[in-house]
């Protein structure tokens, strides 16, 4: 019989993609949905890459209930916790962000070490890892976002005190045979969407510079992440004995500004794409009136250069190249469009 593993968030853009992964490697998937009416447009979604066959199930959990976790994890030997609050725009009240993230992913933890659940894979980002966000840094595994540093956004803190929190419980342990916990923190998310869906942050932004409604593109550089990079790892790392304990990086091996990013779709063919850089003072000031921005603001005239060395090395694995994760990704929005 398959192994089975619970996917939080099977619905969303990530979530996706990593159901693809397990179905391909053999897996049993019960995918949690917020809403049981959303499993037919995952069912389809998949089926585009791979034939669910019986390997499929769904069920619903809420990040802020407590309701039907217990029964989820019956029969599971592995948890990928990828559901996430997300809003696009920075919220009147950081706990919209922070609360649903820190006890969604307690709740998951506890749930599985409930059952005797072998591993969980939680979905970070690099956002939990950017110092104090004042300079342009290495990120690295060992490095952690200030929470208290003053521009860190309440997706930052939420990403942040959500994995915090996720280690603790893990490290608080007094059993012989601890559960175990892989984090993967992916950079901003490009690729192909499954689902058609475009509401994430990365790919709001990406089809405006495509449609031409980003008349400038903010000064700022970091490692970007293919999202079929990022669902490979989340499963490679299910039973990998070297990633136990571990964050891991996945991203492109070097950080990449948005004005390279406008220029190769311009390159391309992308016509309507700005190239222009938005002066600094500009952003900045724009923040303290736009919600949109103000979650930008720590990024602002900063590069950040993500280490995707031991990443490579555990799961022998190389990214996909930049070039082909934009062009995808610009390909996709066309046919949506």
């Amino acid at each position: 019989m398959n192994k089975k593993v619970l996917l939080t968030g099977i619905s969303g853009y990530i979530g996706n993609h990593c159901a693809v992964e397990l179905l391909k490697h053999g897996y049993s998937v019960r995918g949690s949905v917020r809403s049981l009416s959303k499993s037919k447009k995952v069912i389809d979604a998949i089926k585009k890459e791979v034939d669910p066959k019986d390997n499929l199930e769904f069920c619903e959990l809420n990040l802020l209930s407590d309701a039907g976790w217990d029964a989820a994890m019956k029969d599971c030997e592995y948890v990928l916790h990828v559901a996430s609050p997300f809003i696009n725009s920075e919220p009147k009240d950081e706990n919209e962000y922070i609360r649903p993230a820190v006890d969604g992913t307690m709740r998951a933890l506890r749930a599985a070490k409930k059952v005797g659940v072998k591993r969980v894979v939680l979905t970070s980002s690099m956002v939990s890892m950017l110092g104090d966000s004042a300079q342009s840094m290495d990120v690295t595994p060992e490095t952690w976002t200030n929470v208290d540093a003053k521009n860190t956004s309440a997706y930052s803190k939420s990403k942040t005190l959500a994995e915090k929190a996720a280690w603790d419980f893990i490290h608080a342990q007094t059993d012989a045979t601890p559960m175990e916990l892989t984090v993967v923190n992916p950079g901003p998310v490009f690729g192909p969407s499954l689902s058609g869906d475009l509401s994430g942050t990365s790919m709001t932004m990406f089809k405006q510079m495509l449609t031409g409604k980003m008349p400038m593109v903010p000064q700022a550089g970091i490692n970007m992440s293919d999202v079929r990079d990022i669902a490979k790892i989340h499963v490679l790392a299910l039973e990998n004995e070297k990633a136990n304990g571990k964050r891991f990086i996945v991203t492109t091996e070097k950080p990449y500004a948005f004005q390279e990013l406008a220029q190769l779709l311009k390159s391309n063919g992308y016509d309507k794409v700005s190239t222009k850089l938005a002066p600094n003072f500009l952003l900045k000031a724009m923040g303290y009136i736009n919600r949109e921005a103000r979650s930008m603001r720590a990024f602002i005239g900063k590069t950040y250069t993500g280490d995707v060395t031991s990443t490579m090395e555990v799961f022998d694995w190389k990214p996909i190249a930049f070039e082909k994760t934009i062009l995808d990704t610009a390909k996709c929005i066309d046919e949506l469009a």
